[in-house]
């Protein structure tokens, strides 16, 4: 698209919230970072200083005389929480006066949208929807990413940074939610949003966006590449690179997270199921973008063909 087109799309109304994303997510990342590194700091201070340690208020604010000791829920928390709401408030209200209802026109079946999207939060689920088969997309995945939202306090073995920010005692667990959050799922809220046009073609800012173009791709399955056209013989062999991979997969995984003392100290606490659950979350939530990397780079839609599913 030109870029006229790209600011019409980016000033739509209901493309407000993903732009707003762009910018409100990088910097309460920012700042949250920002004080994990001086508890960090200050962490590193008492660790040091033994007797320090024993005396000190073990907050990265030094206490100063005059100061209340103790802050009460009221008035000071709710106070911030009551301004912070009017705040919102008249925000909303503003928005809701300036930018006009997404709405359109009464459904036609003879006359559909292209590309035709999904509202913002399921543009993630639409975009998978282009490198694996529909249940698993549309069923499988998104109940792997609620039950991994739900086994995280089990499989938590890390007892550190429990009510403070902290980065040196959670970087596993940051790392991994900047990556799965950030990476996978926000990334492919933009590209639903931004790059995907008419036809859910592949359009990079600068481009028109062409109803008419259909690019030349020419998608295959990973056992075309070495001729094999049994079903049977698929079967098999995707088995095995889906099973190679998992092995690989799960190899590297535990030499990132065990790299160091202090990983080690932490997944020592952990259990056989809680492991086996966590390897199974990361190699699947690893298997994401090399499933989109080999279909953007090779054209390869499918690794696995059998008769009842393929992946």
């Amino acid at each position: 698209m030109d870029w006229h087109q790209l600011w019409t799309i980016v000033s739509a109304p209901d493309n407000v919230p993903i732009v707003a994303l762009l910018f409100l997510i990088p910097f309460y990342t920012w700042y949250g970072l920002r004080q994990a590194r001086a508890n960090d700091r200050l962490i590193a201070q008492l660790e040091s200083d033994p007797q320090l340690a024993k005396t000190h208020h073990r907050k990265t604010l030094p206490w100063k005389a005059g100061w209340t000791k103790e802050v009460q829920s009221w008035p000071y928390l709710l106070r911030i929480e009551f301004l912070a709401a009017i705040v919102v408030t008249a925000i909303l209200m503003v928005w809701s006066i300036t930018l006009n209802a997404p709405l359109e026109e009464l459904s036609n079946p003879n006359l559909t949208m292209n590309p035709a999207k999904a509202p913002w939060y399921f543009l993630g689920l639409q975009e998978m929807l282009v490198y694996f088969d529909p249940w698993i997309a549309g069923v499988v995945m998104p109940t792997l990413i609620i039950i991994g939202l739900m086994v995280i306090p089990y499989i938590d073995a890390n007892p550190l940074g429990m009510g403070y920010y902290t980065l040196k005692q959670r970087k596993f667990a940051i790392g991994t939610f900047c990556f799965g959050f950030m990476v996978l799922w926000l990334a492919m809220v933009v590209i639903g949003t931004f790059i995907r046009g008419p036809g859910w073609v592949w359009f990079l800012p600068g481009r028109t966006w062409d109803p008419t173009y259909q690019p030349y791709a020419v998608n295959r399955d990973l056992p075309d590449l070495l001729s094999i056209t049994s079903i049977w013989g698929k079967t098999i062999f995707g088995a095995i690179v889906v099973g190679a991979y998992a092995v690989l997969a799960g190899w590297g995984i535990h030499k990132l997270v065990t790299w160091n003392d202090f990983n080690k100290k932490i997944f020592q606490r952990m259990g056989l199921i809680q492991y086996v659950t966590m390897q199974v979350f990361l190699v699947l939530m690893l298997s994401l973008p090399i499933k989109i990397l080999i279909r953007l780079l090779f054209n390869i839609k499918y690794v696995w063909v059998t008769p009842w599913f393929n992946v």
